[in-house]
């Protein structure tokens, strides 16, 4: 049987299927000519037939004297009973409610007639099999002819699976509102559909303005790394491990480099028989500080190792100036690409000396391959420090300098570093006067080249540890009164 007492509709609450007995035109006479394919209410019927059983949610109807006249397969496949079973019945009394729930239930569900708008209620119905369900309705006047109200219908689901829903939208709702993560909804072709405001806030841009645009547009680097990850999750699936990723947002005051921690969920249709991926969920978090502290930790660690490493050493080294290449060697493990010890010519200078200041070459790096620093400045012959050399300067003010050829073509880098008497792929440099017993030694210069970031703050308390270190060693070589 279908989903109601005539093929899916009836009487009050069906399309119209007025007969002649009603003033309508006889099938088959003048206005109403019957069609090959069946007369048009009948098709009609059909039709809101067909509707009903194929709605996802239980769906039920009464006329105005409470018979039930439609049953779809949804409520069929609920409470048990078939359509055939629950149409025509009058309300729920002795079948799909206790005798004693009866007439509050027909009562609650029939008041929608007379009152505007939905009723949502909640109670249990039978099942076929005896047991018991709790469902949630929602009921509404049918109006008829007239307007006045002809039945009423109650579209009804398991509670349970109603909170479901209820929590899936809460939580989709709250994750693009309050969320502490940015929330994007990527389409499959890799262009943000919804952006949360702590999305927008990271991103630099508009939630809307962002919708559509290709990620490329949004991110200055880490672009190529993202993408890779959306492709893989549409094509395989979440991964099971967030990722975490280094990328450059543009923001109104410049480039920042961010580190992100993503996750990502494959988004797939329910409604389709085999899963259509619809795009992907995309939730980051940024975690810049807590990875930089991180960084700076483990670099800490690893000089402080460098630092007793190079201590243990040199210690073992009988010439004092062969412990004073020790520390130098050990230094640049992570730290520069070249490093220099220069002695003040004649002797230390002390404190107040005036005159001008002339260096000598103790120890140097190979230029070429990597190795040993090698020893050298027994000639006694000064190194050709133009005035302002940045290690004439760090002499005589005894503190660190930093240098750095700025952001020129290699030609005019390589020309910069030459004229300072440094390798040619010197592009930032870093000076640190070698001081013991109250006098200058010396300068240690540690020299970095173009793939590698300028010296911070940082490097110079770390160059400056060094530089104890070797300016001890050469002060008991006695280097400087040779």
């Amino acid at each position: 049987m279908s989903a109601s007492r005539r093929s899916g509709a009836t009487d009050e609450l069906g399309p119209d299927e007025r007969g002649p007995e009603r003033g309508g035109p006889a099938q088959g006479g003048p206005g109403g000519p019957e069609e090959p394919g069946g007369s048009e209410g009948d098709r009609g019927a059909e039709l809101l037939a067909a509707l009903l059983d194929g709605m996802d949610a239980a769906l039920c109807a009464f006329d105005a004297d409470g018979v039930v006249t439609h049953w779809n397969r949804e409520a069929e496949r609920i409470l048990g009973w078939t359509a055939a079973e629950a149409v025509g019945r009058h309300g729920f009394a002795g079948w799909a409610v206790r005798s004693a729930d009866a007439e509050e239930v027909e009562a609650r569900l029939l008041s929608a007639m007379h009152a505007p708008g939905r009723q949502v209620h909640e109670f249990a119905l039978l099942t076929k099999d005896g047991g018991r369900v709790l469902v949630r309705t929602q009921s509404a006047a049918v109006p008829g002819p007239g307007g006045k109200p002809a039945g009423v219908y109650c579209a009804f689901s398991e509670v349970h699976a109603q909170i479901d829903l209820e929590r899936s939208i809460a939580l989709s709702e709250a994750l693009f509102e309050d969320a502490a993560w940015g929330v994007v909804l990527v389409d499959a072709d890799l262009r943000p559909a919804v952006v949360n405001a702590h999305a927008a806030r990271a991103l630099g841009i508009g939630r809307t303005s962002a919708l559509g645009r290709p990620i490329g547009e949004l991110l200055a680097q880490g672009v190529e790394e993202l993408e890779g990850a959306l492709t893989h999750v549409l094509a395989e699936g979440a991964p099971p491990a967030p990722a975490e990723m280094w990328v450059t947002v543009r923001t109104p005051d410049g480039e920042k480099r961010r580190c992100w921690r993503n996750g990502f969920l494959r988004l797939s249709s329910p409604l389709a028989e085999e899963p259509v991926p619809l795009g992907v969920g995309w939730l980051f978090l940024d975690v810049t500080d807590a990875k930089q502290a991180e960084q700076e930790a483990a670099l800490l660690r690893f000089r402080a190792s460098q630092l007793h490493r190079a201590a243990r050493a040199a210690a073992e080294c009988e010439d004092p100036a062969e412990a004073a290449t020790v520390h130098l060697d050990f230094a640049l493990a992570g730290f520069a690409d070249h490093a220099l010890i220069d002695r003040v010519a004649g002797g230390a200078l002390p404190d107040g000396g005036t005159g001008p200041v002339r260096l000598v070459r103790v120890a140097a790096t190979p230029s070429g391959a990597p190795g040993p620093s090698v020893l050298g400045g027994h000639s006694g012959l000064p190194v050709r420090y133009d005035d302002g050399h940045p290690a004439l300067q760090c002499a005589e003010r005894a503190g660190t300098v930093r240098a750095d050829a700025g952001g020129v073509a290699p030609e005019r880098a390589r020309e910069w570093a030459l004229a300072r008497q440094w390798p040619g792929d010197a592009v930032h440099a870093l000076c640190a006067v070698l001081r013991s017993r109250g006098r200058t030694l010396g300068v240690v210069t540690f020299l970095r080249g173009a793939g590698r970031s300028r010296f911070e703050r940082s490097d110079g308390t770390y160059a400056e540890d060094v530089a104890v270190r070797i300016a001890s060693a050469l002060d008991l070589a006695g280097l400087p009164e040779r």
